[in-house]
């Protein structure tokens, strides 16, 4: 955002190459509900204005004003907020009738101290048609006010106060801006504001159970089990009932064990094939295939958070690869969950960032992968199943054999009966296995899905709560930002050896500086962690312009330059509104090249749904100063210094308040 005045700056302005990210934060702070009573109106007001947006506070207090509700403080509130951010030529014919007529409506107010600040207000605003000696009175009386009515006034007048008055504000404004920058654990908490409000918690919830189609379809193939099996044992006892006793015995105890042992590895076995079946995650540590750009950044933020969480003695890639099949496993559950249209992945990081915490904490506690006992139990399980089986088939045969040698021709019959004994019995064990193990499924994964969204939602209070308790106020934000603004115009006045009454008029452009991320709050004005301040400073002889960058957690600068030109140098100063692209200022010079100046950037897909997008973007114009630098620039490109003689601060009318 820096161009100077020796060579032509290119930017990729139809893109959005250097947001890093964005959010809105909902709150009640600026609203208003419609059958508001005056008095809230002007409460929010008040706010309006004291976050940097008197736009917004002019309108609400001027409503309030028209329902009835004024006294002294209100009145005092609505002259700032005319005066906020603006000069005398920034005010409208009607406005200025409007101060005049306030002015002279001081004395009816009740005495006390808001009818002093408000008569000091109109004595300063006096003052600047008058000459410095007279000034000394009034200063005095400023003094006597609390701090917190004297910085509201010099803070909210700093474009109407010139000359010798400001001159002998100036070190103390300059001294409470240093106080303050920092002020509140600045450098510690300006990252919490620009940080999504995350979204809420979520867990994959238990399948659908199939047992009651099990269940259902358990009686019948049972019964054709037992019907088919009697038949064939009385089929073999009638041929030699010895043998067939004997081979009862065996297969009843064969049915038993593989009824004893089935269940633990045929659970094992089906849920692991039915998981994989609903979510396909390779058995190797390697990626999935990304379908999408949210499963692509899902991936890059359970890389990053599992590189950054890793148990005590691995190294970064090492934990990586041993956790492949997991994060694999959760990549898929998240993207999942929170697959939906305008969720950015910065709003599901606190998860991702739990979920890779809880996965270095289990492999402390030595729980995250399967414990070797488990393996041995199902390996167990699975020979002890496979015998039994085999001796049931064994038996079969031995029955056949036994039937076979009765010399009535019950063979074939013999061979049919094992055949459905095998097929009913395998379908009547598939039901019974499947009732039991949904059931069992269903109660673990259960148990499973809320210890899990419970464990997620204590996560996610801590983290919602340690935002909002680190997030500063947007007080603070345009507090720390007013502080910058003053210490940067302090250092521009000290390098081109001015003061205040060398000046005519000054104005300051904030915009973004790429890249940033930026936040605000519902209502509000965007802010933004990199900025670019664009002074200029009016005076007798021309324009000094000056820019720098600036980072907005620790206000450190970078990227300074300077220019100069004369009052014709300037040759027009034109604006281009693209609503889906935002707002550029361009500077023409007869003796350089146009400038583009990105004052703010769309923000139209950012809107709530109850937010006015043209009353948006004129709020975020005033917080950059726009209205009040382009009108300057444009009336000097026009007029030259014809516009500095008619705009002279000496030839302001007075607005001395009467008693």
């Amino acid at each position: 955002m820096n161009e100077g005045s020796g060579g032509t700056h290119n930017s990729a302005y139809d893109s959005t190459v250097g947001i890093q990210a964005e959010t809105v934060h909902n709150s009640n702070v600026y609203f208003v509900h419609p059958d508001a009573s005056p008095q809230e109106k002007y409460g929010v007001g008040v706010r309006f204005l004291e976050d940097g947006i008197p736009s917004r506070a002019r309108d609400m207090i001027s409503d309030a004003i028209a329902h009835g509700h004024e006294n002294a403080e209100v009145r005092f509130h609505w002259v700032l907020a005319m005066l906020s951010a603006r000069a005398y030529h920034d005010l409208t014919t009607e406005e200025l009738q409007r101060l005049h007529h306030a002015s002279g409506r001081v004395r009816t107010y009740a005495e006390g101290e808001w009818k002093d600040a408000l008569h000091i207000a109109f004595e300063l605003l006096a003052m600047l048609s008058t000459t410095d000696g007279e000034t000394g009175r009034v200063l005095e009386r400023l003094l006597t006010l609390s701090p917190r009515r004297r910085d509201a006034i010099l803070h909210h007048f700093d474009l109407v106060l010139t000359g010798g008055l400001k001159d002998s504000l100036w070190a103390e404004n300059r001294e409470r801006a240093e106080t303050a920058r920092f002020g509140g654990d600045r450098v510690q908490r300006v990252w919490a504001y620009f940080e999504p409000d995350p979204i809420g918690p979520r867990a994959l919830q238990p399948r659908p159970s199939t047992a009651a189609t099990a269940r259902a379809a358990l009686p019948v193939r049972a019964g054709l089990f037992v019907i088919v099996t009697t038949f064939l044992w009385i089929l073999a006892l009638i041929a030699d009932p010895a043998a067939a006793a004997i081979e009862l015995l065996v297969a009843l105890g064969a049915g038993l064990t593989a009824a004893h042992f089935g269940p633990r590895w045929w659970y094992h076995e089906h849920q692991l094939k039915a998981r994989n079946r609903q979510f396909p995650i390779p058995h190797t540590g390697a990626y999935v295939s990304d379908q999408d750009g949210f499963t692509k950044r899902v991936r890059h933020s359970f890389d990053h958070y599992f590189s950054m969480r890793t148990p005590y003695g691995f190294a970064p890639q090492e934990w990586l690869g041993r956790t492949g099949y997991i994060r694999n496993s959760l990549v898929v559950e998240i993207a999942f969950l929170y697959r939906e249209s305008r969720i950015s992945v910065d709003r599901v990081n606190w998860l991702i960032r739990y979920l890779a915490e809880d996965a270095r904490d289990r492999y402390n506690r030595g729980t995250l992968f399967d414990r070797p006992h488990q393996n041995q139990t199902l390996v167990v399980a699975k020979v002890m199943c496979v015998l039994a089986l085999i001796a049931l088939g064994i038996t079969a045969l031995a029955l056949i054999g036994t039937v076979a040698s009765d010399a009535t021709g019950q063979l074939p019959l013999a061979v049919l009966a094992v055949a459905g004994s095998v097929w009913s019995g395998r379908a009547a064990a598939f039901s019974w296995l499947e009732a039991r193990g949904e059931e069992r499924r269903m109660a673990e994964e259960g148990q499973e899905y809320h210890a899990r969204l419970s464990a997620r939602q204590v996560a996610y209070q801590n983290w919602k709560s340690f935002l909002d308790a680190t997030r500063p106020s947007e007080l603070e934000m345009e507090t720390w930002l007013t502080c910058d603004k003053t210490l940067f115009v302090d250092e521009a006045l000290r390098h081109y050896q001015l003061t205040w009454r060398d000046l005519i008029t000054h104005t300051i452009l904030v915009t973004p500086a790429r890249p940033y991320k930026r936040g605000r709050m519902k209502g509000g004005p965007w802010r933004y962690s990199r900025y670019s301040f664009r002074l200029f400073l009016v005076t007798q002889d021309g324009v000094r312009e000056i820019s720098s960058e600036f980072d907005f957690a620790d206000a450190k600068r970078g990227g300074e330059q300077r220019s100069n030109y004369r009052f014709d140098a300037l040759s027009s100063v034109q604006v281009t509104e693209r609503t889906r692209i935002g707002y550029d200022l361009e500077l023409i010079l007869t003796n350089g090249p146009a400038r583009n100046i990105r004052v703010k950037d769309a923000d139209t897909h950012q809107l709530a749904p109850d937010e006015n997008a043209q009353q948006i973007a004129e709020i975020n114009l005033n917080a950059a100063g726009f209205v009040h630098t382009f009108r300057l620039l444009e009336g000097i490109a026009a007029d030259g210094k014809g516009w500095i003689e008619r705009n002279n601060p000496n030839n302001i009318p007075s607005f001395r308040a009467t008693d």
